[in-house]
């Protein structure tokens, strides 16, 4: 069997046609998993108090240091791990971030600092250290620093799923056409939420802002699973799902010198060590980790967290809700 010809293959690339048995990832055999990448934060505060002094947020849109995979998919793939995007945001005091909204659902998890507010659809959500900001697709939000301290925040995005789709969109402020809010506080009292008036959205959850201090009470009486270990979940409190319609979130809190059973998942994580200092065994790598870095768990790969000497809290973002929605997601334990 001969080799097509240069009058061959021009004809095929002038109608826009491929040979598959030429594809170099049809019909071939599964690479396995990607391995993790790690963030310490010992590297990563310095550099983002350096782009600090590089440019203002007056200037640009977001001054944001993105969490690039080392090994991209393709030569534009800004992706962290396939479908999710995570970057480093810092404003300094005094400092604002201009309103705007976008397609994309996104959260903010505060890693150093107090003193700020995101107001998203016009709430007004304090940021202090290990507080969480939900602002949903398609909400209006901006930041304002009123402390006095540089304040330091984990960004999580949906953008590469959404890229992939054809899907992000985004548009500048100013904010209008603002629907209707309930407050927070109307949803303080547990097993119980208000009847809601129409135009409440239930895709996502109408509480934007989960203070840590709601975590740690929740911590507190969760129960242990066969490892020992607690878990608790952001949610919507309307629907008991997931506080996002494509990001899911919890938290894990692991007791000193203990270890989680092994979980393997078809969907991907990005983990923020929110205190302690441990390990985790990623597929066949060991990633050491201790408070403030950030690392990827993808998909396939079977994944345990020890603690060290002291209790540790581990905030996980996940894709999980995509996989779920689409009947792709498989999970197992041990």
């Amino acid at each position: 069997m001969s080799a097509p010809d240069d009058d061959v293959r021009a004809a095929w690339r002038a109608a826009h046609v491929a040979p598959l048995w030429e594809s170099p990832t049809a019909h071939k055999k599964d690479a396995g998993p990607e391995t993790p990448t790690l963030w310490p934060w010992k590297t990563i505060q310095p550099l983002a108090m350096g782009a600090a002094a590089i440019n203002s947020p007056a200037a640009i849109e977001r001054r944001v240091l993105s969490l690039v995979n080392p090994k991209p998919r393709w030569a534009e793939d800004e992706a962290t791990l396939r479908n999710l995007a995570a970057a480093i945001q810092i404003l300094l005091p005094g400092e604002t971030a201009r309103p705007h909204r976008h397609s994309m659902n996104a959260l903010r998890f505060v890693l150093q600092g107090d003193g700020g507010v995101t107001i998203v659809n016009g709430k007004h959500c304090a940021m202090s250290e290990r507080d969480m900001i939900l602002t949903p697709a398609w909400t209006w939000h901006e930041h304002v620093h009123r402390g006095t301290e540089p304040l330091i925040w984990l960004d999580v995005l949906d953008v590469p799923f959404h890229n992939f789709l054809g899907t992000a969109s985004f548009q500048p402020g100013p904010v209008r056409d603002l629907p209707p809010q309930v407050e927070d506080a109307a949803f303080s009292a547990p097993n119980i939420v208000p009847d809601c008036p129409p135009g409440i959205a239930t895709a996502y959850s109408p509480v934007f802002h989960y203070p840590w201090s709601s975590i740690e009470a929740a911590l507190q009486t969760a129960p242990r699973a066969k490892d020992g270990s607690r878990r608790v979940r952001y949610v919507n409190p309307l629907t008991g799902g997931p506080a996002m319609a494509l990001l899911d979130a919890w938290v894990i809190d692991i007791a000193r010198d203990a270890e989680t059973t092994p979980f393997r998942a078809s969907s991907n994580a990005i983990v923020s060590i929110v205190e302690g200092h441990g390990a985790s065994r990623v597929g066949e790598e060991t990633v050491t980790w201790e408070s403030k870095d950030l690392f990827t768990v993808p998909a396939g790969n079977a994944v345990s967290h020890r603690s060290g000497a002291a209790r540790s809290r581990l905030l996980v973002v996940s894709d999980r809700e995509m996989f779920r929605r689409l009947d792709l997601l498989s999970e197992a334990w041990g």
